[in-house]
C-alpha cells in the first residue's frame, strides 16, 4: 500500500514512498476485535503500545535553524488535495490519523489516532481521536472533521476516490470516535489505508469567506501538524513555520522529529539554474539524479574542503522500476512482440559506460532488490496461483526467467535488432520505402517521446537511433512540469518515462498501477493503460492473501506476468546521491527503510558544525 505522494512530487521524499499492511498477531484470531497503537504485517508491531519514541531518531534532537530545500517546476496552489492547479509542498501542514515507522516495512503508529480498533475480518476500523487535538487556529479537532475529509478527499480527486473506494460507510461515534465500515472482507490492508487519511478542518472550508474545498488556492489553509504556511511568493518560494505549541509535539510517533524552525521551499524552472544554485549555498540539500552529474561536477571548492558533504543512501525497500513506458491506448502497440522489439534495440550496456559512468545496474523486476523480485522458474507456491491462468498470461512465465537483453557491443547488437525485427514481423510489421509499416493498416511507426527535463535528451537520442535501424522514425518533445502533468493525466503521449515505486507490502494501490479499472480514470496511476483480467486476478490474490508467504508469491508471479508483457522498457537503477552543506545533524542509527536516511524529518541544525564552517556562509544565508 502506497502513500499518496503530494508533497513528496517535488521533494526528495517523491522516491520515498511507503506501503503498509496490517497483521494480525496471533493471540487475537480468536478475539472478536482488536485494539492496538501500532499496525504491522510482517509479525507484530515492533513498538509496543507503552513506546516513547522510535529506536532510530534522536530524542533530545535539538529544534532550531532553518532548512533551505529545492523543487524543480512550480506552483500555483495551496491546496493539494484536489486536481485543480499544481499544489506546492505544503502536507506538513497537516496530521494523519496515523504515522509510518520508518525502520519496520509494514507498519503505522498513531497519530490524531490514540487507538485504533478492528475485527479478525477487517471488515470496519475505528478510530479513536486525541481529545487535545487542536487545529492552529486553537479549535478542536473532532470526529466531523475526519468525516468531512473523507468526503472532501473523495469528490475532489480521483486518485482518492479509487483509494477509498471500499468506504461503504462513515460514521462519527461521538465527538472523538469515528468508524469505517468497508464493502469487502478480508482485504488486510484497508484499516491502514484510512490511517493514512488526512485531515482537514471543516470549520474553515464550511463556505464562510469564499472558502471552497474543491478549488485552487493561494491563501495560506489551516492545519493541525507540525508547521504552518509562514510565507509564500507564488510559483517560486514556500516559507514553513514550525508550529512552536503544536499539538502533537510529545507523542511518541513525533518525538526527535520535526526539528527545524524553517523549512524554505525554492522552486526552479531551469535544473542548470538548480545545479549552480546548490554550489552557491542556495538550498542546503539535493539529491542527484545525474550520473555524469554526480561523476563530473561534484568537485568544486566547497567539497574538496569539506564544506559540502556527498554520501549516497540505500534502503531495503524495493528500488523502484523506472522505465520508458507505452501508452497501450496507441493501437500501435498493442502486441507484446512490438514491445518487446523496443527493449531489444536499448542498449543498456553502451550508455552505462558511455553517459552513465559505469553507475547504474539494469532493472530486471517491478520489485528490484526485494524478497518480492521474481528470480528463477515459478515456486510451487507461485504455481498454485498461475495455474489457474495459463492460456490467459504469456506461456514464458511457466517456463523461462525473464532477463532483459544486452548490449553493448557490435555483434550483441545486431543480433538483438535482428531478433527484433523477427519480432516485428510477426505482429504484422514489415519495412516499406524505408519506414517500419503496419501490413494491415499501413499505418507507419512513429511515435513521440514526451519529457519534461532537457536531462533525458542525451538518453533518448542514442536509443531513437537504435530504433531508426528498425525503421521505427521516433522524435522527443520536452514540455515544462505543467504541460507535461496535464498530457499524462489525460494519457495524451506514445511514450515517455515514468517510475512504479513499491513497498515490501503490495496490496491496493496495485489496482491503481495496473488494474483495469484504472486504465481508463483521468490522474491514475495505470499510466499504460493496461486491462488485463488476469492481471486483476494476480492483483486479488495480493490483496486477499492470508499470510506472508502467500503476499510474496502472489507478488512475484504478478511480476513475472508484467515483465512478460513487456510493457515497459526497463531503465536502471543505483543508491541514491546526495550532497549537503554541512550544517546539520542526524541520529547514529539511520532508519532502515526510509530514503535518504530519514531527511528531513529525523534530523536536525546543527549549531556547531554552522559554526565551524562560518566561512563559507554565504550572503543569502546571512540575510535571512
Amino acid at each position: 500500500m502506497l502513500t499518496w505522494p503530494l508533497a513528496a512530487k517535488q521533494a526528495i521524499t517523491n522516491l520515498s514512498l511507503t506501503a503498509l499492511l496490517l497483521a494480525v498477531p496471533s493471540a487475537a484470531l480468536a478475539q472478536e476485535t482488536i485494539t492496538t497503537n501500532g499496525l504491522s504485517l510482517i509479525g507484530e508491531p515492533k513498538y509496543a503500545d507503552d513506546y516513547t519514541h522510535f529506536e532510530y531518531v534522536n530524542p533530545d534532537a535539538p529544534k532550531g535553524g532553518r532548512l533551505r530545500q529545492a523543487a524543480f517546476g512550480t506552483f500555483d496552489s495551496l491546496n493539494p488535495f484536489v486536481i485543480k492547479g499544481k499544489p506546492g509542498a505544503v502536507t506538513a501542514i497537516y496530521d494523519q490519523l496515523m504515522a509510518d515507522s520508518m525502520d519496520e516495512p509494514s507498519a503505522e503508529y498513531g497519530l490524531l489516532a490514540k487507538s485504533v480498533t478492528y475485527p479478525d475480518d477487517f471488515s470496519w476500523v475505528e478510530f479513536e481521536l486525541h481529545e487535545t487535538a487542536r487545529w492552529h487556529d486553537g479549535e478542536p479537532l473532532t470526529s466531523s472533521d475526519v468525516i468531512f475529509s473523507l468526503n472532501s478527499l473523495t469528490a475532489n480527486h480521483p486518485h482518492f476516490a479509487s483509494y477509498y473506494k471500499n468506504v461503504s460507510k462513515a460514521e462519527a461515534l461521538g465527538d472523538h470516535r469515528v468508524r469505517f465500515e468497508f464493502d469487502e472482507k478480508g482485504n488486510r490492508e484497508l484499516p491502514l489505508i484510512m490511517g493514512q487519511l488526512y485531515v482537514l478542518p471543516e470549520h474553515y472550508w464550511d463556505g464562510s469567506d469564499g472558502r471552497d474545498i474543491s478549488s485552487s488556492t493561494l491563501t495560506p489553509p489551516v492545519g493541525s501538524g507540525p508547521y504552518k504556511i509562514a510565507d509564500v511568493d507564488p510559483g517560486r518560494r514556500i516559507v514553513l513555520e514550525r508550529v512552536a505549541d503544536y499539538w502533537g509535539k510529545d507523542l511518541p510517533v513525533n518525538r526527535g522529529k520535526h526539528n527545524f524552525d524553517r523549512l524554505v521551499i525554492e522552486y526552479y524552472l531551469d535544473e542548470t539554474a538548480m545545479v549552480e544554485a546548490f554550489k552557491g549555498d542556495r538550498y542546503d540539500f539535493r539529491l542527484e539524479n545525474s550520473a555524469k552529474r554526480w561523476a563530473t561536477e561534484y568537485d568544486f571548492p566547497a567539497v574538496t574542503d569539506g564544506r559540502v558533504v556527498l554520501q549516497t543512501f540505500k534502503t531495503n525497500q524495493a528500488s523502484p522500476m523506472q522505465a520508458f513506458i507505452f501508452n497501450l491506448r496507441r493501437e500501435k502497440f498493442s502486441d507484446p512482440r512490438v514491445r518487446q522489439a523496443f527493449n531489444l534495440a536499448f542498449d543498456f550496456e553502451w550508455m552505462n559506460k558511455n553517459i552513465f559512468f559505469g553507475q547504474y545496474a539494469r532493472t530486471d523486476s517491478f520489485f528490484e532488490g526485494s524478497e518480492l523480485e521474481a528470480t528463477g522458474l515459478p515456486s510451487a507456491k507461485e504455481l498454485e496461483i498461475l495455474e489457474p491462468l495459463r492460456g490467459q498470461i504469456p506461456d514464458e512465465v511457466f517456463t523461462t526467467d525473464y532477463e532483459n537483453p544486452v548490449n553493448g557491443d557490435t555483434g550483441a547488437v545486431r543480433a538483438n535488432l535482428r531478433k527484433a525485427t523477427a519480432l516485428l514481423q510477426e505482429a504484422g510489421w514489415s519495412i516499406q520505402d524505408g519506414a517500419l509499416t503496419n501490413n494491415e493498416t499501413g499505418e507507419k511507426m512513429e511515435l513521440e517521446f514526451l519529457l519534461r527535463s532537457p536531462t533525458f535528451e542525451r538518453v533518448v537520442l542514442p536509443y531513437k537511433q537504435s530504433l531508426k535501424r528498425l525503421g521505427i522514425e521516433a522524435s522527443l518533445r520536452v514540455v515544462d512540469t505543467a504541460q507535461y502533468q496535464a498530457r499524462i493525466e489525460e494519457f495524451d503521449f506514445d511514450m515517455t518515462v515514468d517510475g512504479f515505486a513499491q513497498s515490501l507490502s503490495p496490496g491496493n494501490e496495485q489496482r491503481d498501477f495496473w488494474g483495469s479499472a484504472s486504465a481508463d480514470r483521468q490522474g491514475s496511476r495505470n499510466t499504460i493503460g493496461i486491462k488485463d483480467p488476469a492481471i486483476d486476478k494476480l492483483i486479488d490474490a495480493i490483496i486477499f492473501a492470508p499470510d506472508r508467504e502467500t503476499l510474496v508469491a502472489a507478488t512475484r508471479a504478478l511480476d513475472r506476468v508484467l515483465l512478460w508483457n513487456h510493457y515497459v522498457v526497463p531503465q536502471w537503477w543505483s543508491a541514491l546521491r546526495t550532497a549537503r552543506w554541512d550544517r546539520f545533524g542526524l541520529p547514529e542509527t539511520l532508519p532502515a527503510f526510509a530514503a535518504a536516511g530519514g531527511f528531513p524529518d529525523v534530523w536536525w541544525y546543527e549549531e556547531g558544525f554552522a559554526a565551524k564552517r562560518a566561512e563559507g556562509t554565504s550572503a543569502s544565508e546571512a540575510s535571512e
